[in-house]
């Protein structure tokens, strides 16, 4: 190793966002008096997010020449030799997720300013998201499982906070406490996954925990004949599942859009859901010992990859066809996580973390040109308004849909590729899904595309529904009559809502749409550059060079990265080569198809539906999954809840403990009162009948008694 990175500069990167979230939650909030105004809030925490920025540039540089860093920074206590420390690993891995999280997260920071700033709880928006990426970088720097386990809860406990930051609105309750109780499920899994490691390893750090993984393969989990390992990978990808989204504990991330737009860039696109990704590429090292659970990895990520992608087709909130898409994208990665081409599903997080950020801070562009009125329906032919946000989401979604040359082609054709090398158990099923999920993202991508920038303009009409009335997902007579509103369970971006049950929506007739001001444009640009570009670059040293060398351990057994290097020869050669494969062709089947069905052709749509109706109704209801959390899981703890009350709070608690112990000396008084006549000689009687008892009692045990 070229040399040791200085561990003061590493605690700054995580410090800095936290010290800026602590000034602005504290100082420029009610707590303390507001005392500091909006600039203030917004420069220092922007100021701590840039710092860490430009430290972890830094730092990927010095760890591409060599460097690295894995120590211990504060030991907090040792419990029978057990150390409970804050410690860095910082490696290759570690030192892009920093750069990925720390630009997307200065991005959305800027952004913000533009977007809440009639908002009155702007300085407590910015101390979260400081404080999420905060969370974030304690995460994905840990060198051991304390400090991963910590940064897992915090990265939950503010999306919690964020995603219901208008917590007037009931939905926004809702949907905080329900991103908060599946992922607590999840978390069950993990801390599981965690007890099981510590128990048979005795440590928590990741390199102890590693050097001990062979030994670790050859237990059982007592009392059973299950492989030890197994059981430990699977309980950390549960909690995979839930922080990641995955079927089925995916059902949190699209009722997360109750949140203001800037924190769905950052949750969707390089944090939270995220961070399940980055932990099973960091454990490759444990679950390259288990085909089994690679298996699972493989199937699971499959069905989140197709399946969500369906649910995309008929969203009309559009924030909520980008939601769709990210838990269609993160299926993708788990998939190549699966097939244990880690380094390919990595290269997807970083390249799908900036074309995601782009593609939902777009979005949040439209809905403020659109005021706030975010159904794609009353949208249309906004290209010549925001020309900017226009070109910009073109490269996001062409970036989505794997174009050759664009980032999101490079790392999304090598899963599919890397999938099909694949020989696990579940990995034909696999390589269909990935496939046919190419076609569904173009098409419900461009769907939307069209739909929001081309076409007739359906704005200001007083929301009346105009141009696309006969799409599938269009409720008839009663979509037409309440159009204009949002259903309850579709997201009201709108600041001035938590304020004004009269705020407006929409554009008024005969109002146009305005290019959102250049502090929301900006970061857009900034954003769609690497979207283009990055993927080209990236993919050669990341995926077949030494980028992730002794980062990332891959068994022998597993051959899908050996055959996607041999069948390198470039980024040029390999966009070239795309022209005769079938996802360039099935990607431009699905422009072709939502192009015909949305700008030409509208009528088709409602044929569709009408034919296929059942089925437009179970995807309406997203595979009624909601409803069955909500019977099964939700209606089966408030029968044990009532069932546990019932029975042991008012019947053993309150009746008999309580109750029973009162009536208990009720009735031992009743029978004792009987005896309390009050003359002197009962009194004398009975203390000389408990004398003589006594007596009797105890005499024959004395030795002259004998």
């Amino acid at each position: 190793m070229a040399g040791q990175l200085n561990p003061l500069l590493l605690l700054a990167v995580p410090m800095a966002p936290l010290i800026g979230s602590a000034i602005a939650g504290l100082f420029g909030t009610k707590f303390f008096g507001n005392v500091i105004g909006r600039k203030t809030s917004h420069t220092v925490t922007i100021l701590g997010v840039l710092i860490a920025f430009i430290i972890s540039a830094q730092t990927l540089l010095a760890v591409i020449g060599g460097a690295g860093f894995n120590g211990t920074i504060y030991t907090w206590m040792t419990v029978a030799g057990l150390k409970l420390e804050v410690g860095f690993l910082v490696d290759s891995l570690t030192a892009m997720m920093m750069c990925v999280v720390t630009f997307v997260s200065l991005m959305v920071h800027i952004y913000t300013i533009g977007y809440m700033k009639d908002d009155d709880g702007y300085n407590r928006f910015f101390s979260y998201i400081s404080l999420f990426t905060f969370s974030m970088l304690m995460l994905v720097m840990s060198n051991n499982f304390l400090q991963l386990f910590f940064g897992w809860e915090a990265v939950g406990l503010v999306s919690y906070l964020l995603i219901g930051f208008w917590y007037e609105r009931p939905t926004a309750i809702k949907a905080n406490m329900k991103a908060f109780l599946v992922n607590r499920v999840g978390d069950f899994g993990f801390i599981l996954g965690i007890g099981l490691l510590l128990a048979y390893a005795g440590t928590m750090n990741y390199s102890e925990v590693f050097a001990q993984s062979a030994d670790l393969a050859r237990l059982t989990l007592p009392g059973t004949d299950w492989m030890l390992i197994t059981v430990a990978c699977i309980c950390l990808f549960v909690g995979a599942m839930g922080k990641s989204a995955q079927f089925p504990l995916h059902v949190w991330l699209p009722d997360s859009m109750e949140g203001p737009t800037p924190i769905s860039a950052l949750i969707h696109a390089a944090t939270m859901v995220t961070a399940g990704i980055f932990m099973v590429t960091r454990m490759s090292p444990l679950f390259e010992l288990s085909d089994t659970a690679l298996s699972v990895i493989l199937v699971i990520g499959a069905i989140t990859a197709l399946f969500m992608g369906f649910l995309g087709i008929i969203q009309n909130d559009i924030k909520r066809v980008v939601a769709y898409s990210t838990l269609s994208q993160l299926g993708y990665m788990t998939v190549a996580l699966g097939a244990s081409a880690y380094s390919v599903g990595v290269f997807h997080l970083m390249t799908h973390a900036f074309f995601k950020a782009l593609l939902f801070l777009g979005a949040g562009s439209v809905i403020v040109g659109m005021h706030h009125d975010q159904d794609i329906r009353n949208m249309g032919g906004l290209r010549k308004y925001m020309p900017i946000t226009w070109i910009t989401s073109l490269i996001g979604s062409l970036a989505l849909i794997g174009t050759p040359f664009f980032s999101g082609f490079y790392s999304k054709d090598s899963i599919i590729d890397a999938v099909h090398s694949s020989q696990l158990a579940g990995s034909g099923f696999a390589y269909f899904s990935v496939l046919a999920g190419v076609f569904v993202t173009a098409f419900y991508s461009f769907r939307m595309y069209f739909l929001v920038f081309h076409g007739e303009e359906r704005f200001g009409q007083g929301h009346e529904l105009h141009g696309v009335s006969e799409e599938p997902d269009v409720h008839d007579s009663h979509a037409a009559a309440a159009h204009g509103a949002h259903d309850a369970h579709d997201s009201h971006d709108d600041a001035h809502a938590v304020h004004d049950d009269h705020a407006h929506h929409g554009l008024a007739p005969g109002e146009k749409p305005q290019e959102s001001p250049f502090v929301i444009t900006f970061p857009l640009i900034m954003l769609a550059i690497p979207s283009l570009l990055i993927g080209f670059f990236a993919i050669e040293p990341m995926l077949f060079g030494d980028f992730f060398k002794n980062v990332i351990f891959v068994g022998e057994a597993h051959h899908a990265m050996e055959e996607l290097r041999s069948e390198f020869h470039g980024p040029i050669a390999m966009a070239i080569h795309s022209v005769t494969s079938p996802t360039l062709w099935l990607a431009i089947a699905g422009v072709a198809s939502s192009y015909y069905f949305y700008m030409v052709n509208p009528a088709i749509p409602a044929a569709i539906k009408r034919t296929f109706n059942p089925l437009y109704v179970l995807l309406d209801n997203k595979y009624y999954l909601d409803k069955f959390n909500e019977v099964v899981f939700a209606g089966g703890a408030r029968l044990l809840g009532g069932g546990l009350w019932n029975i042991g709070d008012r019947g053993l608690i309150d009746g008999l403990v309580v109750n029973g112990s009162a009536k208990a000396v009720g009735w031992f008084s009743k029978i004792t009162r009987l005896w309390q006549s009050g003359y002197i000689y009962h009194y004398a009687f009975v203390m000389i009948i408990g004398l003589m008892g006594f007596l009797f009692w105890l005499v024959p045990s004395f030795p002259f008694a004998k």
